[in-house]
């Protein structure tokens, strides 16, 4: 029952989450976790990652973001759940006394 509820929940968080935030959530994932720190890491000129960020920045987001969760998935990670929306309330916000 608790793993249809988690299913029912990803899903919900997914259609709640833009296509091009997905995006820059995964390139960033993968820019942060997914390169080496050695002299030899292809890092952020690694081709599938640069193409990744191209088909996202065309707007193909679907493509963009299969190629991205494939390459975290091929260096062995869990491919992170969406994140949620911000709701960090604007600088001019009464909650910062502005």
């Amino acid at each position: 029952m608790e793993i249809v509820a988690l299913l029912v929940a990803a899903q919900l968080a997914q259609a709640t989450v833009s296509p091009a935030a997905r995006c820059r959530q995964l390139i960033s994932f993968y820019d942060r976790y997914g390169v080496g720190r050695s002299n030899n890491s292809d890092g952020r000129r690694n081709h599938t990652r640069i193409g990744a960020e191209i088909d996202c920045e065309r707007g193909d987001f679907q493509k963009g973001i299969a190629i991205m969760e494939d390459l975290i998935r091929k260096k062995a990670f869990t491919v992170p759940p969406p994140a949620q929306p911000e709701t960090v309330p604007p600088l001019e916000a009464p909650e910062y006394g502005v």
